[in-house]
Formats: structure tokens, sequence, C-alpha cells
């Protein structure tokens, strides 16, 4: 793993467990074993860490989905599949969703974050409006938007009462 990665996956660890202000260039470079000069040099601005952050994010996200007919004509239900990446995040992970996360957040990020978590959203509407439609769903569009806001709410509360049986209540 290069310096940049194990920066980058150190202030995702930080910024899933307390959000965005949950990390310093300080930290960073202490965990990784590095001086914070060399942190400025991979990223000049936490802003720039912040939006490859969300950036990536939403790549690594995206890809682990796959695309909703591929997973139709296997036999799988896109939607399930979608909600076990959130499932995962809350059980195996213990964090919550980045992008949900910093959504939360983003009338006091940097505008460049604020870009990459509205892209994460906008592309998660995209994939799960074709997932919806895939499964026959009359109102993509708007289930789209319903499946988004139940995961998201729904770890929340589950973190919030540290009880994820509140999320699996959810999502039945």
């Amino acid at each position: 793993m290069s310096k940049k990665e194990a920066l980058l996956k150190a202030a995702e660890n930080k910024v899933r467990l307390g959000g965005y202000s949950n990390f310093s260039f300080r930290e960073l470079a202490s965990e990784v074993g590095i001086k914070s000069a060399s942190v400025h040099y991979h990223f000049p601005t936490k802003a720039d860490l912040g939006a490859e952050l969300a950036h990536q994010y939403t790549n690594s996200f995206l890809a682990a989905l796959g695309e909703p007919s591929e997973l139709k004509a296997s036999g799988k239900n896109p939607i399930d599949v979608y909600t076990q990446l959130f499932r995962s995040a809350l059980v195996t992970d213990r964090k919550m969703c980045l992008c949900g996360l910093l959504g939360a957040e983003s009338d006091s990020l940097p505008d460049k974050v604020r870009l990459e978590v509205k892209r994460f959203f906008n592309q998660n509407l995209t994939w799960l409006s074709a997932a919806h439609l895939a499964n026959g769903e009359l109102n993509p569009t708007k289930a789209a938007i319903q499946t988004v806001s139940l995961l998201e709410g729904a770890m929340m509360i589950s973190k919030t009462l540290d009880d994820n049986s509140y999320f699996e209540l959810a999502t039945q």
C-alpha cells in the first residue's frame, strides 16, 4: 500500500467514525508513520484529501454493486445487494456510510468535498432508479429516493442507539 493509499484509508476510518472534522494532517501523518509535510505533498489541503476520499468511496461503492441488469439476470435482487452493502458497513465495519455522514455535514464542508458527496448521492440515485426499474417499479425515481433515505436513516438510528436490530427491522 502506498503512503497516499494509507493516508486515504486512515482518513476514511476517522471520517466514518466522527465526521469531516475528526482528523488532522498531523494525526494522519502519525498514524501512517510519515511527517506532516509529507501529507501535504499528497494532498495540498484538507479539502483536497476530503474530495479524493469521497470520490474514491463513491467509485468503490458503485464498483462493489455491479450493474442492476446483470444482477437481475443472475437471479439476484439488485435492491437486496444494495442493502447488503449498507448492512456490511454497519455490522461488519461498525461504521457509517462515509458520504451519508458527510452529507449530514454538507453545509459546513468545503465546496470540492460537497461536490463529491453530491456525486455519491446522484450516482446512487441513478443506480437505484435502474435497479427499481429492473424490478418493475412504476415510479423508480421515488423508490430510489425512499431506498437510500431508509438505509441512511436506519444506519443513523442503529449507530445512535448502538443496536443493529433497528437496521434489520427497517430493512425487512
